[in-house]
C-alpha cells in the first residue's frame, strides 16, 4: 500500500514536471504567423472594399511638332492634373469636395508613350469612375487652351468605367499577407533573440593570449645555443 502511495506521489511529480517544462525555443514562430494571419484576416472583413477606375488622355503633336516634344507634355501634363487648378475644374462634376478629390486620384506616366492614366479612387464604383473622368476632362480643357502655343493637344483616349470588383484585398488575401509578416518577424526574432546570441558568445572557444608564446626557460636555452653557435 505504502509503495503504491509512493509511486503515485512520483508519477504526480514527474506529470508536474512535464507540465512545467518551458515551452520549445521556436514558439515565436507559429505564434507570430498566427497572430498576423488573425490580424490580416480582420483587416480584410473590417475595412470598407475601395473601387478603382481609370481613364487614359494621350498627348497628340501637330504637323510641326516633333513626337519627342509630345512625349515631355505628357510627363508635364501628368503632374498637373493633380494640382489645384485642374482639380478646382474637375470639382463640380466629380461631386466631391476640393480637399477630398485631392486623396482620391493619382496620375500615371510612361516613358516610351504620351499616355496620361488617371485613376479615380472611392467606396462607390460609379464615383471612382466619376472621379476619373471629371479630372480626365479638366485636364484636358485647361492643357488645350495653350495648345496654339505648345504645339501638343491633349485627347480623351479611353473613359473610365464603374468596376465590377474592389481593388482592395479581399480577406483571404489579407490574411495570407498577414501570415507570411507575422511568419517573417517570428523568424527574425529566433535570429536575433538575446537568449541566442549568449549561448553563441558561451560557445565560442577560449583563445589565450600567450599560449604561443615560449616558456622563459625555453628562451634562454635558445640563446645559448646560439651563442655557444
Amino acid at each position: 500500500m505504502a509503495d503504491t502511495a509512493d509511486q503515485k506521489k512520483s508519477d504526480h511529480r514527474s506529470e508536474r514536471k512535464r507540465r512545467l517544462l518551458p515551452p520549445p525555443a521556436w514558439w515565436p514562430l507559429p505564434a507570430c504567423a498566427l497572430l498576423g494571419l488573425a490580424a490580416g484576416g480582420a483587416y480584410g472583413v473590417l475595412k470598407a472594399p475601395e473601387y478603382a477606375a481609370t481613364s487614359y488622355v494621350v498627348a497628340v503633336p501637330n504637323e510641326t511638332t516633333e513626337p519627342a516634344t509630345a512625349l515631355g507634355f505628357a510627363q508635364a501634363y501628368g503632374r498637373i492634373a493633380t494640382s489645384s487648378s485642374t482639380l478646382a475644374y474637375a470639382q463640380p462634376r466629380a461631386g466631391v469636395d476640393a480637399r477630398r478629390l485631392r486623396t482620391q486620384v493619382r496620375t500615371e506616366t510612361s516613358p516610351d508613350s504620351p499616355m496620361i492614366a488617371i485613376t479615380g479612387m472611392s467606396k462607390s464604383p460609379s464615383e471612382a469612375a466619376d472621379i476619373a473622368n471629371a479630372v480626365a476632362d479638366a485636364l484636358t480643357l485647361t492643357s488645350n487652351q495653350a495648345a496654339k502655343n505648345t504645339g501638343v493637344q491633349l485627347l480623351l483616349f479611353n473613359q473610365a468605367v464603374a468596376p465590377g470588383e474592389p481593388a482592395s484585398p479581399s480577406a483571404p488575401v489579407s490574411g495570407a499577407v498577414g501570415l507570411c509578416a507575422g511568419g517573417l518577424l517570428g523568424g527574425l526574432w529566433l535570429l536575433a533573440r538575446p537568449g541566442r546570441r549568449k549561448r553563441d558568445e558561451d560557445a565560442l572557444p577560449v583563445v589565450e593570449e600567450y599560449a604561443s608564446l615560449p616558456a622563459q626557460g625555453e628562451h634562454s636555452e635558445t640563446k645559448e645555443k646560439e651563442s655557444v653557435r
